[in-house]
């Protein structure tokens, strides 16, 4: 059997010939006559060179594609193509991925043991403390998120009392709508709305500063100089975030609870009837649990956040990997810690 290549056996056509020809080739013995090929490039070159194999080449009479078969022959020669590795079978998959989760869930574990150990020592000697970084971060993680949680804390109240009003009206029920859009932002929504602020503005940032100083063996440094890194750069950014989360929390809570009383006045409810059933139906426990669960969420952003940009690689994308990466497991561990969190009240009926 005779294979017979077109005139022109550029990238295109190699593409399109190189499944059929190969099969072809491997099914029995043939002749690939190449005599007729004028237009010769390196993808053309190499697919005559692989069905060559095991099958008998004539060459192209051509001289410049002749020339391109020959470099192209010497130059696979020279440096082979590695082979494909071998797919590893499922149950081996399976076992790399099980290890594989075992040390992250490891390293994660070491990390939240040295920063432990590093607040410790920090507790014993607090003079070491940079306060200075932790006034800096306090004001960039919480003084300039004050107006954005402002904003979005009276947007989300707004839409929780609109939205309660429309079943409430059929039951005549208005009036509770203060007490469950106060439970609702005191209890869950506004410390989550924080931490998702919190989480898109800080943990992202912390997770790119210390990415870019990985990045510049800056990190290195400070160890070669014998300065801890951990207790100066990722303690005052972990105890910002603790002390700035209650306080965002708050704000959204307070901007959620002025935006629901626009709307009761809208429905007829003058301010003094909606204070009244906030004072009658909230109590100083639903502030204290909102505001606690705010503080863990704090810390969950400052520790992901921190360690995100400690771990980042090399290379351009390490800042953006470490960033986006910072943000999506500071969302999920928020959600997830609030979820256990309402486990927990809901069991201690709290």
């Amino acid at each position: 059997m005779v294979l017979r290549p077109p005139a022109t056996l550029d990238l295109p056509a190699a593409a399109a010939l190189w499944r059929p020809m190969l099969g072809a080739v491997a099914e029995r013995r043939v002749t690939i006559d190449a005599s007729g090929v004028t237009k010769l490039d390196s993808a053309g070159a190499v697919l005559l060179l692989e069905a060559a194999g095991g099958s008998e080449l004539r060459p192209p009479q051509d001289a410049k594609a002749a020339a391109t078969l020959e470099r192209m022959r010497l130059a696979l020669a020279a440096a082979p193509p590695p082979k494909p590795a071998l797919q590893p079978h499922w149950v081996s998959r399976i076992g790399m991925a099980v290890l594989n989760g075992i040390g992250g869930l490891g390293r994660r574990v070491s990390f939240l043991g040295e920063v432990t150990l590093g607040t410790l020592a920090m507790l014993a000697r607090p003079w070491r403390m940079r306060r200075v970084e932790v006034l800096r971060h306090l004001a960039e993680a919480g003084t300039a998120a004050f107006g954005l949680c402002a904003l979005l804390g009276t947007l989300f109240g707004v839409i929780l009392a609109f939205q309660s009003s429309i079943p409430m009206r059929q039951y005549g029920a208005e009036i509770f709508i203060p007490n469950l859009v106060g439970i609702s932002l005191l209890r869950e929504l506004g410390g989550l709305m924080a931490a998702i602020i919190l989480a898109g503005r800080s943990g992202s940032a912390y997770a790119a500063e210390l990415a870019t100083m990985k990045v510049n063996d800056e990190i290195d440094a400070l160890a070669t100089m014998g300065v801890d890194p951990l207790a100066w750069l990722v303690l005052p950014r972990i105890l910002a975030t603790i002390l700035v989360m209650p306080v965002l929390a708050l704000v959204v809570t307070l901007s959620g609870l002025v935006g629901m009383g626009f709307v009761m006045a809208t429905l007829g409810y003058p301010p003094p009837a909606v204070l009244s059933q906030l004072r009658q139906y909230l109590q100083v426990g639903d502030m204290v649990g909102g505001l606690f669960k705010a503080a863990c969420f704090g810390l969950a952003i400052g520790l992901i956040g921190c360690r995100s940009g400690l771990k980042a690689g090399g290379g351009p994308r390490a800042v953006g990997d470490a960033a986006t990466g910072a943000v999506v497991a500071s969302i999920v561990a928020t959600v997830v810690l609030d979820g256990i969190f309402a486990v927990l009240f809901f069991r201690l009926g709290w």
